[in-house]
C-alpha cells in the first residue's frame, strides 16, 4: 500500500486528476481515522485505502492514490466509522434514475465521482440583462416538462426545457429561475415512529393487541429544498449519462437567446460558510450561471456580495444589510426577493384586507442601487388561477391531513369552490387573471411569473405541492387552446412594459415636478384630477406617469395613464388635461375579454373615463 499512496497537495477540496494519480482532499481532524472507499460499477465496495494521520494540515486531509482513473472513479470517505459522500464531488452515482425503487429498498450505493468532460462554450456571452428590462420566470425542471408532449427519457429533463426556450422568448422572458438542479435526495423515507417514553407497555398473557410503531408513508421530495451535493448537477434531470453537459447546453442556449440563468440554492442553517462561497464560485466559473436566489438562514451574505468572483453575478435574497444596499457598484447586482409585494396586491384583487396606499407603494417600489422582485404567485402557495378559484387550501393529497401549507392566502373563490361551469364566475375569474398579469407588469420592480401561470395552470387547490410529482405538480401543456388568450395577453403586457421603460425606471419616482414640466413624474387621480391624499379604504385610482424628464424620452412614453378599479361597480376616473393639444388614447381594457388590447386605439374626448368594475385600463397621451 505504501507504494500506492503519498501525501496530497491540499490545493483545493474534492478530487484532482494529476499525472501521478488522483488526489483526494477533504475535511477531517488529524485524530480521526479516515479512509478512501472505492466502489465498482454496481456499487460494490472494492477497496479501502487508509489515510495516514500525517497527511494532514490543520483539519484538512489530502492523499494522492496512484493507478486510478477518472473514468471509473466511484468513491466515498470513511471518517471515524461513518461513510461520507464527498461534499465537493462534482458527480454523484446512484441517483441516475428519479425516485428509483431500488433506492427505496436501500439497494443502491450513493457515492461520488468526477467529471471533467470538455465542453465547447463557443462564443458564449453572459447577457447581463439590465434591471429595467428583466422579466423573470420560475420553473421546476420536471414540473415544467413532464407533461410537455415528449416521450421516454426526454421528459422531465434539461433537454426538454431547452426545447421550450423559443416559447419563453416569444413570451418575453429574459431571466429563467430554476428550482434546485444540484444533486439532492428526492426519496424521503418516512421511517417508523416509536412510542413516546412516557408511555409504557407491560405485555401480559392473553393480550390480543400489542403496540405497533406507526409507519409513515415514503414521500417524494419533489422540490428539492434539502441539503444536497452542491457541486454536482442532478443526474435524473438529464437524458444523457453526463448531466453536466446537458445543463451547460441549456445555459448556452439561454445565453444565445439573450436570456439569463438563475439558480435557486438552499442551504441549511449550519452549512459550512466556506463551502457556500466555493459552491457559488464553482457554478459561475464552470457553468456560466448568471445569478443565485439564496434560500436559508445564517448565510455569509456580506462575503457573497463582496466576493470578486461574484461581483457581476445577480444575487437574490430576502433582505440585505443596509450598508450593502447603499454600496455603489459599477454593476448593481442585488435584488430583494420576498413576499412583501404579494399580500397587498392579492388583498386589492380579492377584496381581502385591501389597502390602496399599501398597494400603490408596492407598485412604485424601487431603489436606485438595488432591485425588487415582485410576484403574486409562486411555488409556495396557490397558482395564479387557483388564487381566484379557491377560498381554502386543499392539501389532503400531501398526506398531512391538510395541516401543511399556509392558511393565509388572501384568495377568493367568487361563489364556487374549485371549477365552475357558471359563465359569470368563469368570466370574472378570467378577468382577474388578466388584472393580475396587468398589475404585475405595471409595477416598477422586476416581475416574476411562476411556471404555467400564463397558461391557467392549476394544482386543484393544493398550495404546497412539495411532494406532488404527478399531474398536480406538473404543468399541463395540453390546455393550449383553453388559455391561448391568456398567453397572448401576458406577452402583450410584457411587450407594453418593454416599449414603455418609464414603467420600469431604475430610479424611484419622486412624485414631484422635478424639471418644471408642469407634471410630476407620478401622480394619482380619482373622480377629480390631482388627488393628494387617498383614503386607505378606496378601491379605485388613476395613476399618471410623466416621462418627459426620464432617461428614455419618446413621444409615446411621455404620458401614460393606468386606471385601476378593484371595486365591483362601474365608476369614473378623471383624465388630466394634456399639453400641446395632446389627447388620451385607450389601448387596453381588461374588461373586454380576450381582446383586451384594442385593435385600434380609442381617443377619449371627455375629461373622465368610465372604468368597469374589477378591471384595469391603459391609456397613452399623444
Amino acid at each position: 500500500m505504501a507504494d500506492k499512496i503519498k501525501e496530497g497537495n491540499y490545493e483545493r477540496y474534492g478530487v484532482q486528476i494529476t499525472a501521478e494519480g488522483i488526489v483526494f482532499t477533504f475535511e477531517a481532524e488529524k485524530e480521526e481515522e479516515c479512509a478512501i472507499l472505492l466502489y465498482g460499477s454496481r456499487g460494490e465496495l472494492r477497496e479501502r485505502i487508509p489515510v495516514p494521520d500525517r497527511f494532514c494540515r490543520g483539519a484538512v486531509r489530502s492523499i494522492c492514490v496512484h493507478g486510478l482513473t477518472e473514468r471509473h472513479l466511484r468513491y466515498s470517505y470513511e471518517i471515524s466509522g461513518r461513510v461520507v459522500t464527498d461534499p465537493y464531488a462534482n458527480r454523484i452515482y446512484g441517483r441516475e434514475r428519479w425516485n428509483d425503487p431500488l433506492r427505496h429498498s436501500g439497494k443502491r450505493t450513493i457515492c461520488g465521482g468526477h467529471t471533467s468532460a470538455p465542453f465547447d462554450w463557443k462564443d458564449d456571452v453572459m447577457p447581463e440583462v439590465a434591471r429595467r428590462d428583466m422579466v423573470m420566470y420560475k420553473l421546476h425542471v420536471r414540473g415544467f416538462s413532464m407533461d410537455a408532449g415528449l416521450r421516454g427519457r426526454e421528459r422531465g429533463t434539461f433537454l426538454a426545457v431547452r426545447e421550450r426556450i423559443p416559447y419563453l422568448k416569444a413570451l418575453g422572458i429574459t431571466t429563467v429561475e430554476f428550482m434546485p438542479v444540484y444533486e439532492f435526495e428526492e426519496i424521503e423515507s418516512g421511517g417508523r415512529t416509536a412510542l413516546p417514553e412516557y408511555l409504557t407497555w407491560e405485555e401480559r398473557e392473553g393480550d390480543r393487541i400489542r403496540p405497533q410503531p406507526a409507519e409513515d408513508a415514503d414521500r417524494v421530495n419533489y422540490w428539492g429544498y434539502v441539503p444536497g451535493n452542491y457541486f454536482a448537477v442532478k443526474a435524473s434531470y438529464a437524458s444523457v449519462p453526463d448531466a453536466a453537459i446537458e445543463w451547460k447546453e441549456l445555459i448556452r442556449e439561454l445565453h444565445a437567446n439573450g436570456m439569463e440563468c438563475v439558480m435557486e440554492m438552499f442551504f441549511d442553517d449550519d452549512q459550512n460558510q466556506n463551502l457556500i462561497l466555493d459552491v457559488l464560485r464553482y457554478w459561475v466559473r464552470e457553468f456560466h450561471v448568471d445569478g443565485f436566489h439564496l434560500q436559508g438562514q445564517n448565510l455569509p451574505v456580506t462575503q457573497i456580495v463582496q466576493d470578486a468572483w461574484l461581483r457581476r453575478t445577480k444575487i437574490f435574497y430576502t433582505g440585505f444589510d443596509g450598508r450593502l444596499l447603499e454600496e455603489r457598484c459599477r454593476y448593481p447586482h442585488l435584488f430583494v426577493y420576498n413576499d412583501e409585494y404579494l399580500y397587498p396586491v392579492r388583498g386589492m384583487l380579492n377584496h381581502v384586507y385591501a389597502n390602496l396606499d399599501a398597494f400603490l407603494c408596492q407598485q412604485r417600489k424601487q431603489h436606485r442601487m438595488h432591485g425588487f422582485v415582485n410576484y403574486i404567485a409562486d411555488n409556495n402557495g396557490f397558482t395564479l388561477l387557483d388564487l381566484f378559484c379557491y377560498a381554502e387550501k386543499h392539501n389532503q393529497d400531501n398526506g398531512e391531513c391538510n395541516r401543511d401549507g399556509s392558511s393565509w392566502n388572501l384568495s377568493n373563490n367568487y361563489g364556487v369552490e374549485g371549477r365552475s361551469m357558471k359563465r359569470q364566475i368563469s368570466e370574472l375569474r378570467e378577468r382577474q387573471l388578466r388584472n393580475a398579469i396587468a398589475v404585475l407588469m405595471l409595477a416598477q420592480g422586476v416581475p416574476l411569473l411562476y411556471e404555467g401561470d400564463e397558461r391557467g395552470n392549476t394544482q386543484s387547490g393544493n398550495n404546497n405541492a412539495y411532494c406532488q410529482d404527478n399531474p398536480i405538480g406538473w404543468l399541463n401543456w395540453k390546455k393550449t387552446e383553453r388559455y391561448a388568450w391568456l398567453v397572448r395577453f401576458t406577452s402583450q403586457m410584457i411587450a407594453f412594459r418593454r416599449e414603455h421603460p418609464i414603467l420600469s425606471a431604475e430610479e424611484p419616482k419622486r412624485m414631484k415636478d422635478v424639471r418644471r414640466t408642469g407634471f410630476p413624474d407620478l401622480s394619482y387621480h380619482g373622480e377629480s384630477a390631482w388627488i393628494e391624499n387617498l383614503p386607505q379604504d378606496r378601491q379605485a385610482v388613476g395613476v399618471l406617469y410623466c416621462g418627459v424628464d426620464g432617461a428614455h424620452e419618446t413621444d409615446d412614453d411621455d404620458y401614460l395613464y393606468v386606471g385601476y378599479n378593484f371595486q365591483a361597480g362601474l365608476l369614473k376616473l378623471a383624465l388630466p388635461r394634456l399639453p400641446d393639444k395632446k389627447n388620451w388614447y385607450l389601448v387596453m381594457d381588461t374588461s373586454r375579454g380576450s381582446e383586451s388590447f384594442l385593435p385600434r386605439e380609442e381617443m377619449q374626448k371627455d375629461a373622465q373615463i368610465f372604468v368597469k368594475g374589477q378591471s384595469v385600463i391603459l391609456l397613452i397621451g399623444k
